[in-house]
Formats: structure tokens, C-alpha cells, sequence
């Protein structure tokens, strides 16, 4: 998927092989490491032709054989979540920058003296969104509130389910702006088609949204979604009061992002199992009290740093100008 995304851009893209080794087991973990030590010599022969001046890390495994074969090479990591994953905490020793969304990151790391807080960088279609325009691209009525949900760029199945349970008491109550993923995309269609007209009128469904997206996250009151890291930016650049559902079946990363937002008081956090028997009377408390979704947005924008990505840029500049 990261292919075509980048590719969109008109960005060259390489792949190179790699494969975990935490948490594998024993039987998988041989076979893994080979993948490592073949992404080690795939990625000597990018570093040869392409000749970078500074490595750019953003986590995960994939980043391991990179980080290898430019063991020389000047290198900056970002940390997207709160928590950095076991990559990064490793690839740390050997960074010459280490840029975090948060300045709770930087009791992950030892050397502190390398940390920079920049914030979690944004596209630059997202600032071209405010709730008026947004609204009136998906023919939203202006005066009514509006509920975001999604999960993810693959979606989120559990959230998928527990909003078509809930979906026509919801719509009694707000208009509903959906991505599904592409996986739930037949089963989303057929519960929209068995909405009564009116009911319809509310609802909007999409499988997939690219430069839409800013326009879907400023024309919402409120968003339902898992806690990945672009939840630290997006919903803070918009002051989108969020119920955040952490993934269950991975390392708690997400649930540390939530549990931040949630101290912030910018979001509330529910698990997985629990939403759809409660995912109803969670948007009701929240959409019939205006005061409290107010409290949440001043709070969700307070965190917002758009400036992020040109922060993370002038660092890397910094670190290519000294080499």
C-alpha cells in the first residue's frame, strides 16, 4: 500500500526485504533473519546509487537493514507514537537526531541531548480544509454536527461492525461521514442500501479517501477511530475531540498514544470489545453536551503543531549540511 501511496506522489520507491525478529518464534526466526541480512545487501546497492547525504527513519523492522548498511551515514529518526518501537530504540545508539511528537518520548531514550520536539508531520492539503468548505464538499448541512469514523488506511473491521449496528440510531442524532477500507467495502454498501431514505441522506460512505481526507476530518464534531500515530497530528491540527479505539491485537503502542490524548483531555479512550454495546450512548453524552466537546477541542488544539514537517526538514538539512 505504501507503494502506490508514494508512487502517487511522483516519489521513487525501492523495496527492499525485511522481516521481524521480535516476537517471532523459533521456527520463523531463522528464516527472518535471512530476510534481514538480503535487505542488508539490497539496501548497500540503493545507498551506492543513490548516494545520500542523511538517512531518514520513521520506524519498524523495514528500517533495520537500511540503518546496517549506512551505519556511516549521518541519520535522523522521527518517532511517530508516544512510544517508540523496538527498531527505533535501537537505531537510536547511532542517530545523530532523534525529532519526537511528544516531549513524553523522550523518557524513552538516554540521549536526551539528541531529542528534538518538532511535532507529527502533516500534508499540506490538510490546512486547506476549514469546517464551511469542508462541509458543503460531501453536502453536509452546515447547522447539523457531524461524526467521523474511520480506521485506518485498511480500516478497522470491529469499528466497521459496531457502526452499522448503531448506524440508523445514529443517524437520528448526527450526520455520519464513514471510511471503511477497502476489506468491509461490499458489506458498508449493503447496510447503506438497506437505510430508509432519510436516513441515507445522512450517511456518507466512502471506502477510501486521498486529498478528501483533510476535508472529511474538518467537517466533523467528533471522530471515532483507532489511536495511530497520525492521530497525534491530524486531530490536534483540526481540534477533533476523539473517541479512540486502540488496535488490540499489537504491542500497546496505540494504547499509549490514546491514553496521551486522553490525559490531554482531548479524546476518551474505549477497547475494542467494548465499543459496539456502548459505542451509541459514548457519541450521545458527547454531542448532547456541548460544553464538554468544547473543553475537548481547546484541549485537542492545544497540541497541534503544524509546523512539524518543516521542523523535521530543517533538521535533516542541518545534519546533511554538516556531512
Amino acid at each position: 500500500m505504501e507503494a502506490a501511496l508514494v508512487e502517487r506522489q511522483g516519489i521513487p520507491f525501492a523495496t527492499i526485504p525485511a522481516a521481524g525478529v521480535h516476537g517471532v518464534g523459533l521456527r520463523t526466526l531463522p528464516k527472518n533473519i535471512v530476510k534481514l541480512m538480503r535487505g542488508v545487501l539490497a539496501s548497500r546497492k540503493i545507498l551506492r546509487e543513490f548516494k545520500p547525504n542523511v538517512l531518514f527513519f520513521t520506524g519498524g523492522y523495514v528500517a533495520v537493514p537500511m540503518a546496517i548498511a549506512g551505519i556511516n551515514i549521518p541519520s535522523l529518526l522521527c518517532v511517530p507514537d508516544i512510544e517508540p518501537g523496538l527498531a527505533l530504540k535501537a537505531l537510536a545508539w547511532f542517530a545523530d537526531k532523534i525529532t519526537v511528537t511528544a516531549p513524553t518520548s523522550s523518557a524513552y531514550f538516554s540521549r536526551k541531548e539528541r531529542i528534538v520536539t518538532t511535532g507529527y508531520p502533516l500534508r499540506n492539503e490538510l490546512t486547506q480544509w476549514e469546517k464551511a468548505s469542508a462541509r458543503k464538499k460531501f453536502d453536509l448541512n452546515a447547522d447539523e454536527p457531524v461524526l467521523l469514523v474511520f480506521g485506518g488506511s485498511k480500516g478497522a473491521r470491529s469499528i466497521n461492525n459496531a457502526l452499522i449496528a448503531n448506524l440508523p440510531a445514529l443517524l437520528e442524532k448526527t450526520q455520519v461521514v464513514h471510511i471503511s477500507g477497502k476489506l468491509d467495502w461490499e458489506t458498508v454498501q449493503n447496510a447503506r442500501n438497506t437505510l430508509a431514505p432519510q436516513q441515507a441522506e445522512r450517511y456518507r460512505a466512502f471506502d477510501y479517501l486521498h486529498e478528501e481526507m483533510g476535508a472529511a476530518l474538518a467537517s466533523a464534531d467528533l471522530v471515532i477511530s483507532r489511536a495511530g500515530a497520525s492521530s497525534l497530528g491530524e486531530f490536534p491540527l483540526f481540534g477533533l475531540p476523539a473517541l479512540l479505539v486502540p488496535y488490540p491485537y499489537a504491542w500497546r503502542y496505540q494504547k499509549v498514544n490514546a491514553e496521551y490524548l486522553e490525559d490531554k483531555g482531548a479524546a476518551r479512550m474505549i477497547r475494542d470489545e467494548d465499543l459496539q454495546g456502548n459505542l451509541l450512548s459514548l457519541v450521545s453524552d458527547l454531542l448532547d453536551n456541548s460544553q464538554k466537546l468544547n473543553e475537548m477541542h481547546i484541549a485537542m488544539k492545544a497540541l497541534s503543531r503544524p509546523q512539524a514537517a518543516e521542523n523535521i526538514a530543517q533538521e535533516l538539512l542541518a545534519i546533511a549540511r554538516k556531512r
